[in-house]
């Protein structure tokens, strides 16, 4: 009756033992260690080994060792001061397409590493570092589309030789003016035809005639989700240029981004780097037209009037030669002419292809680089301050077109090297669909991760003593047996969290302590039971039975209405509440097998070959 088949035995055995194994790199703790990745146009070697090892010892910094490792440099060092010391060294000695970063080296060994046991993830909220929440601006991202609209409109009616006055591109609409009702009757037709994802209609009694065009609602969902996602993206590159270890970018709502940094501290460079929307611009300068005219307002149809950051004026096409999309490596390199900073550029099929071929038409020309960027200013509006979002073009460097260029070329005009280093990494990331604003901002330093790693623990280990004590008092021999899955379980909590390589957080912790009361909740069920049955006058082995079988359905209800919630929380929920969702999860599964099965087996050992044992319960 009390007897599991010997395979069962084995298989409860062999989970707990393999479950013990994956839990052990825990144990071993981590090195604060100096990563080095490389870019692009980078190469992690024996080479750039040495380069660190000759930097590092030029210094005087002593280290444990330097290890290559998926493609990046780990510089192990014994303590946090000499960690920040070699990142200072190597930032200034290694030159290239590399990143150096602070990070943390796990210690373990390279038997368990070649099994896959590693340990598992810390998250920002005990490692440290930086947590940042970015508010994606709509308004823009709807602007953006609405410009782009109006582009093809002009290119649209030229084509089918319908003449217009003016496209005037509003906050949330497009507006055409027509010379006749005819051209605007043949323009809406076509509009309508072409462009099913806008609202055309007719401005009734409109001088001049005229034709608004709104987004639909299916269109404008679609360019909020898209500008959405792009950013995240484009975030997500840039924090890979950056070289942080353990990054989390992730939606959060309809138009907010999470950004989490672990190890890092330098928020202004982390802010400086996520936030800016720079990008390029390349155009032809007009020299048909009288510059001093435009700056006293004269503005010529065609041309647009730019500021160089040293203040001179430029009139330029109002047509881009080449925008910043087309961009897919950028470099920060010097010029060897002038020996000034400069950003070494390759372009992408479409982009060489166009820019050949107007470089071919235009030799002899001047062509000007224009450095787009979006900053926020706070402004007093009616009585109240506002955030206002404006576009702050420069035109950084002006060059006659020499030869016909192609895929790779260079632009110079820097103010320096650190803003040749900063433009090559946002040319290489790709520029954001639509600008961000951080709306939050929080810093966790090391020390304090540290500090609620060990409150956590501690919360862990209370909890953990006070269940114990009470199930040996309260329950005596099947008490213990108890602790002993409930301590089984602690253990598959934490192999299961490295094995999937989950990112460990503050509410994960509690999600843990929640498990462990809920652990043994599942052993309280099966014990009163066993005891009842005993009170009734069943037989000892019928009563171990008994309070098992019956006890079952009980706690299956339990435990699988708790785990759709956790479920609920993990789809709808965002960060922590993803963390504490996952362990939640996780402790549910093993408690059912060790609260279960685990103490049935040992029971089964203990009492199971007796014909009529004494019950210590």
């Amino acid at each position: 009756m009390n007897h599991y088949p010997l395979w069962k035995n084995l298989l409860i055995v062999a989970v707990i033992l393999l479950g013990g194994l994956f839990a052990v790199p825990n144990l071993f703790g981590d090195d604060p260690a100096v990563q080095v990745s490389a870019g692009r146009n980078g190469k992690v070697d024996l080479a750039l080994m040495s380069q660190v090892e000759t930097a590092l010892q030029a210094q005087s910094i002593s280290y444990k060792r330097v290890e290559m490792e998926d493609g990046r440099l780990l510089v192990r060092l014994a303590d946090a001061d000499l960690q920040l010391k070699a990142k200072d060294v190597l930032s200034n000695s290694i030159t290239g397409d590399y990143t150096v970063a602070l990070n943390l080296a796990p210690t373990t060994p390279s038997w368990l590493s070649a099994i896959g046991a590693e340990p598992m993830n810390l998250g920002l909220d005990l490692r440290g570092g930086v947590h940042f929440l970015m508010e994606v601006d709509m308004n823009a991202a709807v602007k953006q589309a609405l410009d782009s609209y109006a582009s093809e409109f002009r290119t649209l009616l030229r084509d089918d030789k319908i003449r217009y006055q003016k496209i005037q591109v509003n906050k949330d609409n497009v507006i055409i003016s027509f010379r006749t009702v005819e051209h605007r009757d043949l323009a809406e037709a076509k509009l309508s035809n072409e462009y099913s994802q806008l609202k055309v209609a007719v401005i009734e009694d409109s001088a001049p005639p005229s034709l608004e065009m709104h987004l639909t609602e299916v269109a404008l969902r679609e360019i909020k989700s898209l500008a959405l996602q792009q950013n995240i993206i484009t975030l997500r590159n840039r924090i890979n240029e950056l070289g942080v270890a353990e990054p989390t970018v992730q939606q959060q709502g309809d138009s907010r981004i999470v950004v989490q940094l672990p190890g890092v501290q330098d928020t202004a460079q982390a802010k400086k780097i996520l936030g800016a929307t720079a990008t390029l611009e390349f155009r032809l300068v007009d020299n048909e037209h009288d510059v001093q005219d435009a700056v006293n307002g004269r503005v010529p149809a065609g041309s647009k009037l730019f500021y160089h950051r040293d203040g001179r004026p430029y009139l330029l096409d109002n047509r881009v030669m080449l925008t910043g999309e087309h961009i897919i490596n950028a470099a920060s390199t010097i010029d060897s002419q002038s020996g000034t900073p400069a950003v070494s550029i390759t372009l992408d099929g479409k982009g060489a292809r166009a820019f050949s071929n107007v470089t071919r038409d235009n030799i002899g020309n001047p062509m000007a680089v224009v450095f787009i960027e979006s900053k926020t200013e706070l402004r007093e509006i009616n009585g109240e301050k506002v955030k206002v979002r404006r576009l702050v073009p420069e035109v950084i460097n002006v060059a006659t077109i020499r030869d016909q260029l192609s895929k790779k070329f260079q632009i110079s005009g820097l103010d320096s090297t650190s803003e040749a280093y900063d433009l090559a990494l946002l040319l290489r990331a790709g520029a954001l669909a639509a600008p961000i604003e951080i709306v939050e901002e929080r810093t966790v330093g090391p020390s304090l991760g540290q500090d609620n790693i060990d409150q956590g623990f501690a919360s862990v280990i209370i909890g953990f003593v006070f269940v114990l004590v009470f199930m040996a008092i309260w329950y005596r021999v099947f008490g213990l047996v108890a602790n002993l899955a409930l301590a089984a379980n602690l253990i598959l909590i934490v192999a299961l969290l490295s094995m999937l390589q989950a990112t460990l957080t503050m509410p994960g912790i509690a999600g843990i302590v929640l498990t462990v009361g809920m652990a043994v909740d599942a052993n309280v069920l099966i014990f009163e039971r066993i005891r009842e049955e005993l009170r009734i006058g069943n037989s000892p082995q019928a009563s171990i039975n008994a309070g098992y079988a019956k006890a079952f359905s009980t706690i299956a209800d339990a435990n699988i209405t708790t785990l759709i919630a956790a479920v609920v929380l993990f789809g709808f929920g965002t960060g922590s509440i993803k963390g504490f969702a996952v362990t939640l999860s996780l402790g549910i599964l093993t408690s059912m097998f060790t609260a279960i099965m685990g103490t049935r087996a040992v029971i089964n050992l203990i009492y199971g070959h007796k014909q009529r044992p004494t019950l210590s319960i």
